[in-house]
């Protein structure tokens, strides 16, 4: 491994190639590059259960993966793994340790990177499990935002006869354990990116997946996205809102995109320039028959296209942070030096996010995805993987204007490019054509001619590259429709199919929020047979461990399919019964029912496989290679199926065909895990993993057909492997399932004396899967008093829905006499939110505090807790200043401590905390700084008008609107600010600048919606500052229409049932304890009507409202501002 130094500027330095391969056309070595480097803090010890948590409009949940919530504030110098990929065209570099993602593409004929390359590793606290770093291109799957975005993943290398490199990079998702590998390509000659992508589904299980390649482009005024022009409408994540394009009509993301659009702006409407989008924005396109789309520098003059096939391909989007301080905020959290970027994705097999496709057990779908380097031609139009397009028609009145554009991903010498309108040619040149050195040329012919009449061609070597003719002018484009909508409750839906529909989708769609099953149950309610619901909640059963109750649906589903005939036509009831009576050890019933299913060709492979398991197991090779070798001639790419075959082979004794069924999965498959350890037994030259998490998941299937000496070998090496922070630590589990195996084998002594050696392990993030829970199952029958056994179950029970009996296991453990931190913590999080006893979990949260004194986040939860139980904020901030080392140690409790503090009248000091540190954002806490010192000035601002202390208002209320750098967020520029510059107007008015005041009332009377809870809303508690300046202003028609508004909205609040928004792609807080969203709710409607009483000055009653707000509420802002008009009439 060679090493590169980091230069002084955080400049990230390409290193040569190798000597040896240097002069090969497609070159691929592994250099390790340093890398100035904001290292991730240890993750949580604690498993983080945050299954209401939306992320990116799907479900948040991370385990078993540990969750890492603190970043370095200083930079250091990495080495980072990396492998250079490069022919004379392109360079890439390739991060193994960060998922595989592409960190680096230059375009060398240009030395324009065409990816945005970061020269810092910089992560933000805003990926699913914690780190997500930005630049480059990563790979996401199989969720949103790839849930080991900043885990390794195995790195080989393919070098193909014909020169063509490929990097290959695979990792098991932390969640299914499906395989993920992305192959990334280059050819000799040729400036064509490939990404080839294989996801494999290993599991016995149907699984459900999305793929978005995320491309990052460094963006500036003069950077503009591209989409085919067929593109005429897009749309938000899960569609819950669309707009026309590229120029948006209404509002998209509450921007009026119309209003945008001036004589000095005349594209101010247009979604494809970046400097046209102030907000956090996503879309993506709908409708179109094209594979491409792309990016383009008009700075630079160079840009990139992507290209994939549509068919399997639909997928794509850009996101953006936002031309504004809000999004150039977030820019500074990511990078040091290296300014804006957007996102271009392109989604396969998914065109909108959240949008999964399935995957059947044992399935493995291939695709390829195309990126390359363009320049000159500007945006293109139309594009292949052998070039782009760009063909400009300009009536000029007596004259028009063709401006012609090719761009070609190899050398393509003496091509002719052609521009004709019928007989007539406007342009016919021959040009040698290559990467970097594209064709554009002008040409002016008299008359006027219709764009949609003329025709590009690009011809070479007798054949046709590219024909493009431009799209005829879209019309005026109306409101588009389309949106998605919220599906009805169970009880309002007419039939058993739509009940049974819908809750499919929210089960593929991993929603967050709304469970399924109630609708299935209501199916159920209608049709006590209907045999897809039976069938769908099997497979919740399935997957939840509850084996009885999954074999109950399945049985009632096979029942009702073959009550007129045994032949069904869909064998998925039999398939899964199948599955669920061979973990329950009745292996002959099992049997019977793939049988059946295997008559189903859309399920004969997957019960093949599953009972090919059982014979292996069983010890009846014969039967199961006989059933393989058919399954291999309908279908032989089945990684699974040959590996099975493999080792029926060896079995057998016929080791040259065990090998041969390796060698063909490693050729296609290169990283297949499994493969790669049967290859190593085998005596051919490969090598096994080094991910333990993969070792493990090796071992199980060693375990599965009774391959038990291999199985114990993994298990025992896997024991002894290290744990990467981030990962789950198997070390403990590896031993769990040697302990299960040694008590199958009939070895009591053998199974105790493995458990003690994992009873000495460390046991920090061993957070069990579902496929650990069989094991764990039968070894707690055995030993129901084991204290490790229990806690890894209850681990694994809570985070499967089964509250109850985890809450069982963990005081099993909790009563063992060496209960740690973490069961007590867990046991605390389970009394508040499933038992529903506060006082009871805050007498957990005691005990593990006593035993972890330090523990910072355990400081944070329980004081979580204790507002939750209505504890006084004095009572909090005694308990948090005892330990002020701990409350500096972090984020979220520093500024809890300021919103305390700002509470109980103690603003001063909440400055101090909050300007005594540079903060960083995390998900869950965004605008929670910022409210912080809104508040803290906001209060004090207040209290110097009411002290007479005009200038000092003035200060603080300046402060609150200009926020400082270190609290490291910004303003949403449509977040309401009335109240700031209503009091900021006040305190110049007493100040004697009425000039300056009236200028701020205006600004607070031009403020009506607001920007809250990641939405905007028409009205919200900034309402009654903006009808007070209007007040102030002498406008009482327009305050008094305004507040008629407040109070029309008021009344239509208080009929509301709080629930949280079915389209939310992420909550604004990411609570551990559940939440009262109703009683939140109805706290807002009562802040509001103490609002409204004070503008109809109503002082008594609007105080005695805020009092009662923050008798239950103490904390909030707005009830403390009413309180404190007491005798001051009204605003």
């Amino acid at each position: 491994m060679f090493i590169t130094m980091l230069s002084d500027e955080s400049t990230i330095v390409l290193p040569e190639a190798p000597d040896d391969i240097a002069g090969r056309s497609v070159r691929a070595w592994p250099h390790a590059v340093s890398i100035d480097t904001y290292e991730v803090g240890a993750p949580d010890r604690y498993p983080a259960y945050l299954d209401q948590r939306v992320y990116q409009g799907s479900s948040g949940a991370v385990y078993p993966l540990p969750f890492i919530e603190s970043v370095a504030q200083v930079k250091t110098p990495r080495l980072w793994d990396a492998v250079h990929l490069e022919n004379e065209y392109v360079r890439l570099m390739i991060l193994p340790e960060l998922g595989g993602r592409i960190h680096v593409g230059l375009d060398k004929t240009r030395d324009y990177d065409f990816f945005y390359r970061n020269d810092v590793i910089k992560p933000a606290l805003v990926g699913l499990a914690g780190p997500w770093v930005s630049g480059g291109v990563e790979f996401n799957w199989p969720q949103h935002h790839r849930p080991a975005t900043h885990l390794p993943c195995e790195v080989t290398i393919e070098e193909e006869p014909d020169g063509s490199v490929t990097v290959w990079c695979s990792d098991h998702d932390p969640f299914a354990r499906m395989q993920g590998m992305h192959g990334l390509r280059l050819r000799p000659g040729s400036a064509l990116i490939e990404v080839r992508g294989h996801v494999v589904n290993r599991t016995d299980d149907v699984q459900t997946f999305l793929w978005w390649a995320n491309v990052a482009v460094a963006v500036d005024d003069g950077y503009q996205s591209f989409f085919p022009t067929d593109v005429h409408v897009v749309a938000d994540h899960a569609k819950r809102a669309v707009t026309t394009f590229p120029q948006a009509s209404g509002r998209y993301y509450g921007v009026d995109y119309a209003a945008q659009r001036t004589p000095e702006r005349p594209d101010g409407d247009r979604l494809d320039w970046y400097r046209n989008i102030p907000v956090p924005t996503s879309y993506m396109c709908l409708g179109t028959q094209d594979d491409f789309f792309g990016g383009y520098d008009h700075g630079a003059r160079a840009g990139f296209v992507h290209w994939a096939d549509h068919r399997v391909a639909p997928g794509k989007k850009q996101w953006t942070w936002g031309n504004a301080p809000f999004g150039q905020a977030w820019d500074a959290q990511l990078t040091d030096t290296n300014g804006p970027y957007i996102e271009l994705m392109a989604g396969v097999f998914t065109d909108n996010q959240p949008d999964f496709a399935f995957l059947r057990p044992g399935e493995t779908k291939t695709f390829s995805q195309y990126w390359y380097p363009i320049q000159d031609i500007g945006p293109a139009h139309q594009a292949t993987r052998d070039a782009a397009v760009r063909l400009d028609v300009v009536d000029q009145g007596s004259t028009t204007l063709v401006r012609a554009g090719v761009a070609t991903t190899s050398a393509r010498p003496g091509s002719r490019v052609l521009v004709r309108s019928g007989d007539l040619v406007l342009l016919d040149e021959r040009v040698d054509l290559a990467p970097g050195a594209p064709f554009v040329q002008e040409a002016t012919v008299g008359g006027s001619l219709l764009p949609e009449s003329c025709e590009l061609v690009v011809e070479h070597d007798g054949g046709v590259l590219l024909t493009w003719s431009p799209r005829p002018q879209a019309g005026e484009q109306g409101a588009p429709t389309g949106a998605a909508t919220e599906p009805p409750e169970p009880s309002q839906i007419d039939s058993v199919d739509e009940l049974y529909v819908t809750g499919v989708h929210l089960a593929q769609y991993r929603h967050a929020t709304r469970s399924p099953e109630p609708y299935w149950a209501e199916a159920l309610r209608r049709d006590p047979g209907d045999s897809r619901s039976h069938v769908a909640l099997g497979s919740r059963r399935q997957h939840d461990g509850r084996l009885e109750d999954a074999e109950q649906h399945l049985r009632a589903a096979a029942t009702r399919l073959t009550r007129r005939n045994p032949n069904p036509r869909d064998g998925e009831a039999h398939y899964r019964l199948g599955v669920v009576l061979g973990r329950l050890g009745r292996s002959d019933d099992a049997r019977s029912a793939l049988a059946t299913a295997m008559w189903d060709g859309a399920w004969v492979d997957a019960a093949t496989v599953a009972s090919a398991r059982l014979d292996l197991a069983d010890g009846r090779t014969e039967r199961a290679a006989d059933d393989l070798a058919a399954l291999l001639v309908r279908t032989p790419g089945h990684h699974q199926a040959r590996n099975l075959a493999a080792v029926a082979a060896r079995r057998r004794g016929d080791l040259t065909a065990a090998r041969a069924h390796v060698e063909l999965v490693l050729t296609t498959n290169r990283l297949d895990a499994w493969a790669r350890d049967l290859g190593h037994r085998l005596g051919l030259d490969v090598t096994t993993t080094s991910d333990p998490t993969v070792a493990l998941d090796v071992a199980k299937e060693y375990l599965s057909v009774g391959e038990d000496d291999a199985a114990a070998d993994l298990l025992e090496r896997t024991s002894t492997v290290p744990s990467i922070p981030g990962r789950t630590n198997v070390g403990p589990l590896a031993l769990v399932h040697l302990a299960d195996l040694e008590l199958r084998r009939g070895r009591p002594s053998g199974a105790e004396t493995t458990l003690a050696g994992a009873r000495s392990l460390d046991r920090t993030w061993c957070f069990p899967s579902a496929g650990d829970h069989d094991a764990l199952q039968r070894l707690r029958r055995w030993l129901p008093g084991d204290a490790l056994l229990a806690e890894l179950h209850g681990h694994w029970l809570y985070a499967a829905g089964r509250r109850l009996e985890a809450i069982e296991a963990w005081e099993v453990a909790a009563t063992s006499g060496d209960a740690g931190p973490v069961v007590l913590r867990n046991l605390g999080v389970a009394a508040h939110n499933v038992q529903g006893r506060p006082d009871l979990a805050a007498a957990y949260y005691a005990r593990a505090r006593a035993l972890a004194p330090g523990d910072a986040r355990l400081l944070f939860e329980s004081d979580q807790l204790a507002g939750r139980r209505g504890v006084d904020p004095a009572e909090r901030i005694e308990v948090l200043l005892e330990r002020p080392d701990l409350v500096g140690s972090r984020d979220d409790l520093s500024v809890q401590l300021a919103e305390l503090l700002t509470a109980d009248g103690r603003a001063p000091e909440a400055l101090d905390v909050l300007t005594g540190r540079t903060f960083q954002p995390w998900e869950g806490g965004e605008g929670r700084v910022l409210a912080a010192w809104e508040d803290a000035h906001l209060s004090l601002a207040r209290r110097s008008l009411a002290a007479g202390e005009p200038d000092a208002a003035v200060q603080h209320a300046h402060a609150a609107l200009d926020p400082v750098p270190t609290l490291g967020e910004a303003r949403h520029p449509l977040a309401n600010t009335a109240d700031l510059h209503l009091v900021l107007g006040d305190a110049l008015a007493a100040a004697g600048d009425p000039g300056a005041a009236r200028s701020h009332w205006e600004r607070a009377a031009a403020q009506h919606a607001d920007f809250q809870g990641m939405q905007v809303h028409p009205y919200s508690e900034r309402t009654a500052a903006a009808v007070a300046a209007l007040r102030r202003l002498g406008r009482r028609h327009e305050a008094q229409e305004l507040r008629d508004g407040l109070a029309s909205y008021l009344a239509e609040q208080r009929a509301v049932t709080a629930r949280i928004d079915y389209f939310a792609t992420s909550l604004p807080t990411m609570l551990l304890f559940t939440e009262d969203l109703q009683a939140t709710h109805d706290a807002r409607v009562r802040v509001l009507e103490a609002q409204l009483a004070l503008l109809d000055g109503h002082e008594d009653g609007a105080v005695s409202i805020a009092a009662d707000v923050l008798e239950r509420h103490p904390l909030d802002p707005d009830a403390r501002a009413v309180a404190s008009r007491a005798g001051r009439g009204a605003p």
